[in-house]
């Protein structure tokens, strides 16, 4: 165990943890700060995860979402970037200790923003992330990626040997969750099967797949309203999405997927090999650590209630934000991570010019939207709710605002032009290694190996 070097000087000393919307917001809002700030991340890049779906459906590549924060920080003069999983956080003596590769590394700190973000929840039924992946992840998108176009070539070898119900069930997809990704995602599914891969095969029809969307709830994005909800339903019935609501999944395996309705108790089978699981969170574990140390509740998701101010009761100089916090029954949306950053940001700057703090935090609803299709979206915009092409034009420039980066603006810009005009999708390779890593990884952490301890023996 090492720690990290005390600045010379006595600069009051910032670490963030995170390097999602809230971590990454915070931080370039103390660009001009006579602060050293620590951002320790548990990977090397900011992810745009409201885009993660276009990944998994190869329309953009991870890197046009997901940049390098150490590029994206490369001018900010007052940040050290760290790689590391944090592990713990003591409160009273006011360190952050991140594991990279078995080495712990504890970084001391003055005032401490935690963005550590959320999860994907399975509510208790964690053996079914084998069979159905969720999608917080790079490495989620690239393994559903090689899924999902998997299926299609496995069901062209499956009709070459005559097997139909074999290739049945590869062309049947189930996605778990009818809020704004599991919508995204049946319906990029749908389009993927409708136009970019309908002239591509020889002995199956792409067309014929078949994608349903399932949830507990009794409408599809139930935050949107009823209007909007009924909206986006009828554009995925359209396509020939298959809608199941109010239906909890008690089941999945390999081959399909059980279902029970919530209010009869009958329960049937879904066969398809391919599952992606859009429903649930689950808050960083950090937010129940947190709570031990500081008195503070976590509600049944793991977010830790906050002060309306985003700190913990007795401890002013910890920040929380975005994902992970409970409070007011705000969303788990980027722009709570954005705007509670950035207030964050001020208060430490108050804090540390020994000025005093605002109390209270106000976030600024600026509209919910997500896409059904290409050319139509629902959007909720104050007192507005319309959907169509006009509202997939507004979910379009938003989205391209939030990008980090000129280049991954034109970028994206270009590969929508193709997926969307046209219907090539330009990020449709996939290999063994996406699909089937992280299994190999559990795998080994289940028998007691550290993988990254085991190719470093092999190296040696």
């Amino acid at each position: 165990m090492s720690s990290a070097p005390t600045q010379a000087g006595g600069r009051h000393r910032v670490v963030v943890v995170g390097t999602g919307f809230g971590g990454l917001f915070a931080t370039r809002a103390l660009r001009r700060a006579d602060v050293d700030i620590t951002l320790v991340g548990k990977t090397t890049a900011h992810l745009f995860q409201p885009l993660l779906y276009q990944v998994a459906t190869g329309i953009l590549s991870e890197g046009e979402i997901a940049p390098a924060v150490r590029e994206v920080v490369a001018k900010q003069r007052n940040v050290t970037t760290i790689l590391g999983d944090v592990t713990h956080i003591d409160v009273e003596a006011r360190t952050v200790s991140s594991e990279h590769l078995g080495r712990t590394l504890v970084t001391p700190y003055d005032d401490l923003v935690v963005a550590a973000g959320a999860g994907q929840s399975y509510f208790g039924n964690d053996h079914f992330s084998q069979f159905a992946p969720g999608m917080k992840s790079i490495d989620d998108a690239l393994e559903l990626r090689g899924r999902i176009l998997g299926c299609f070539e496995l069901a062209e070898l499956a009709m070459l040997r005559g097997d139909k119900h074999e290739a049945s069930r590869l062309l049947s997809f189930v996605v778990v969750g009818a809020g704004p990704t599991g919508v995204e995602m049946a319906g990029q599914i749908a389009e993927l099967s409708l136009r970019t891969l309908r002239r591509d095969f020889r002995h199956i029809d792409p067309s014929t797949a078949h994608v349903t969307l399932v949830d507990g709830a009794k409408q599809v994005l139930p935050a949107f309203g009823d209007r909007l909800g009924e909206i986006a339903q009828r554009r995925l019935e359209k396509m020939g999405v298959e809608v199941i609501l109010g239906s909890m999944v008690t089941d999945v395996d390999a081959t399909g997927i059980e279902l029970k309705d919530v209010d009869s108790g009958y329960v049937r089978r879904v066969e398809s090999v391919c599952k992606v699981w859009a429903a649930g969170v689950q808050a960083s574990p950090l937010g129940k650590q947190l709570a031990d140390q500081t008195g503070a509740d976590t509600d049944r998701s793991g977010r830790i209630a906050v002060l309306p101010d985003l700190t913990l009761p007795g401890h002013p100089e910890i920040h929380v934000v975005g994902d992970m916090i409970s409070l007011d029954k705000l969303p788990g949306v980027a722009q709570v991570a954005i705007q509670g950053a950035r207030f964050s940001a001020k208060q430490i700057l108050r804090r540390a010019a020994g000025q005093p703090t605002e109390e209270r935090f106000h976030y600024f609803d600026k509209g919910s939207m997500a896409t059904v299709s290409r050319f139509s979206a629902v959007a909720s915009v104050g007192r507005l709710r319309f959907g169509g092409f006009v509202a997939w034009l507004l979910w379009l420039g938003v989205h391209i605002v939030y990008i980090i980066g000129f280049k991954n603006r034109v970028t994206t810009l270009l590969h929508w032009a193709v997926s969307f005009v046209g219907r090539g999708r330009a990020e449709r390779t996939i290999t063994e290694q996406q699909v089937f890593g992280r299994q190999a990884i559990q795998q080994l952490e289940s028998m007691g190996q550290d993988p990254e301890r085991l190719g470093d023996s092999r190296r040696a």
